[in-house]
């Protein structure tokens, strides 16, 4: 990881017009905002770049950005702010239609959210032995144990009912600063009950796909991924042909470069630009 070049927002803004910028991570924790994060999406508006938030969250990315602007961001700041859940709504609305009181779902998640099953008409249950679908959006590890979830989900994963992960981030950053098992370390244990998953979210093309769809005029190479994941936001830029920049915040914050180096090789998926932390 030490070949690959540090670099800054300025050097970046000077190379590409479009950011699709990670959430958690990059400009904020469990806590807050992070120093100079806010700033810094001010001052790539400033110099007409176009702003995009891609977050691999299963609540939807109008909730978000209202979320995000309460916590002091400028709305100014960014363009758009699109989610794995908004990617699983797009794809599963077509798929599904809209049979409300005939799908019965079961929704894991953070929060009670159940916002996803709302949107898609879908009649919400607590119960894994009646499920027709279950969706797993978020997680309450820091509260509730992973074997915990595997005893609420095998019913449903051992008949084989379909899983859809709206956010596949296998760790989540907690308000003490360590992390979490997240909700594709949920999904990857629904796997291992025997259900079949399907996953939404960054690595995954779909959501790199509605993204781009988003800046239709700005050519790839023009765009920049920026992420604290190599996981799901370097590889996941890998994978749409798009540049990146790892900032050495968020999840791999105290990863020496041999943890890094290491990842990498795991996924097969190295940064462009390594960056300290987003701000100016």
């Amino acid at each position: 990881m030490s070949a690959t070049p540090h670099t800054t927002l300025v050097a970046l803004a000077a190379r590409y017009d479009a950011f699709f910028i990670d959430q958690f991570g990059v400009l904020r924790d469990d806590e807050g905002p992070y120093p100079g994060a806010n700033a810094a999406l001010r001052h790539l508006k400033a110099l007409g770049k176009t702003v995009v938030i891609v977050s691999n969250s299963g609540r939807s990315g109008e909730y978000n950005g209202d979320r995000l602007v309460k916590l002091g961001f400028d709305q100014a700041g960014f363009d758009h702010f699109l989610t794995s859940g908004d990617a699983a709504h797009n794809i599963l609305a077509r798929e599904t239609g809209r049979k409300a009181g005939v799908t019965r779902c079961l929704t894991i998640s953070s929060g009670g959210d159940r916002n996803l099953a709302e949107r898609l008409g879908f009649e919400s249950i607590e119960d894994a032995t009646r499920a027709d679908i279950v969706i797993i959006s978020g997680s309450e590890t820091e509260r509730t144990p992973l074997a915990a979830y595997r005893h609420q989900l095998r019913p449903a994963a051992e008949r084989g009912v379909p899983c859809y992960c709206t956010n596949p981030d296998r760790h989540k950053l907690v308000k003490d600063g360590s992390t979490a098992p997240g909700a594709g370390s949920i999904a990857l244990a629904y796997e291992e009950l025997g259900g079949p998953v399907r996953w939404f979210g960054k690595p995954y093309p779909a959501i790199y796909q509605q993204a781009q769809s988003l800046v239709p005029n700005i050519a790839a190479d023009r765009i920049i991924c920026i992420g604290d994941s190599i996981e799901h936001d370097i590889a996941g830029a890998g994978g749409a042909g798009l540049a990146s920049c790892l900032v050495r915040t968020g999840i791999l914050a105290g990863g020496s470069e041999r943890d890094l180096a290491v990842i990498s090789e795991t996924h097969g998926a190295r940064p462009d630009f390594l960056m300290e932390r987003f701000t100016v």
